[in-house]
């Protein structure tokens, strides 16, 4: 019984933190689905949207603001690894390796060299805060969280249903028969990589709010959880979320989904120290369930044909 209640006590939180999460793992399915990209810059430029914004808001930017400049350094990080691929010719994946062991640097920079900026709720206005999120009012921050992810999937839904977008899609399908129809798969390549990175260094902005800091490694294993908020997503609501506005909304859900279940493993015990191994082991999981359900209806298929 105590276990229940420590778990509907903490729920509110998992689902919050889920749905922050949330936007980040909508810019990593840019990049992993849509681009067909693994980038690694996600690491840095989360802890970089975080630490713009909470450095903004010390100096007494308006929280808005400060979340907009947030988008804007996640997007230059996004360009440069952009860059790194399209005219360095440097490897998608070392390219992100590249751009994120940068923004370490530059992340201490943002803090005045030091590794945690704090930002009490206390002291200034944020959008966000975990001290609200069991009240019953608009300072909830799952009321923001809901109406901003609402907002944002309407946007990205009609933005890849335009001509560009589309370009952008088809670059990730088939970048040659892209390229075949005169697109310009290098620029369209960069812009991907801009808009992801964008979207997470605005989770890393609202994460910092909603936390009351910025942390120089609060992006560290970042890209994990956002594959695995993509991968549950797609796992559990791929038959039944068809177009693209619900499969955003899968992955979103696959982060809400993420958060709970390590809100109850938590209280089952887990030490917290094993939260990344946890994660990887959940990761390995869902992207298996494909491969085994493909196997088992290989079996099947085969078992079929001997009988007949």
């Amino acid at each position: 019984m105590n276990l229940l209640g420590a778990l509907f006590s903490a729920l509110p939180g998992a689902i919050a933190q889920g749905l922050v999460w949330g936007i980040m793992a909508i810019g990593v399915y840019v990049t992993f689905r849509i681009l067909d990209i693994a980038d690694l810059t996600v690491d840095g430029s989360l802890a970089t949207g975080g630490a713009t914004c909470v450095m903004l808001i010390r100096l007494g930017l308006n929280p808005w603001l400060a979340l907009l400049c947030a988008v804007a350094s996640g997007v230059i990080a996004g360009l440069v690894t952009g860059l790194f691929i399209t005219k360095c010719g440097i490897p998608p994946i070392l390219a992100g390796i590249l751009t994120q062991l940068s923004l370490y640097s530059i992340n201490l920079r943002i803090m005045e060299s030091k590794s945690n900026q704090a930002v009490s709720v206390d002291k200034y206005s944020l959008l966000a805060s975990q001290r609200y999120v069991r009240d019953i009012s608009i300072f909830n921050p799952l009321v923001l969280l809901t109406v901003m992810l609402l907002i944002l999937m309407i946007l990205l839904y009609l933005f890849f249903g335009t001509e560009l977008g589309s370009a952008i899609r088809a670059t990730g399908t088939n970048q040659n028969m892209a390229r075949a129809q005169g697109i310009n798969t290098k620029f369209n390549t960069v812009l991907g990589l801009m808009l992801s990175n964008g979207l997470v260094a605005m989770s890393g902005a609202i994460l910092a709010q909603y936390q009351g800091s910025a942390d120089v490694n609060m992006g560290r294993g970042a890209i994990v959880i956002g594959l695995a908020a993509v991968i549950i997503g797609e796992v559990l609501f791929g038959k039944v979320f068809r177009n693209f506005f619900l499969k955003m909304l899968a992955v979103v859900l696959g982060a809400v989904i993420y958060y709970i279940v390590l809100q109850i493993v938590l209280q089952l015990g887990l030490n917290t120290n094993d939260l990344k191994m946890l994660t990887a082991i959940l990761v390995a999981i869902f992207l298996s369930i494909p491969y085994w359900k493909g196997m088992l209806d290989a079996k099947k298929a085969g078992a079929k044909k001997e009988v007949k």
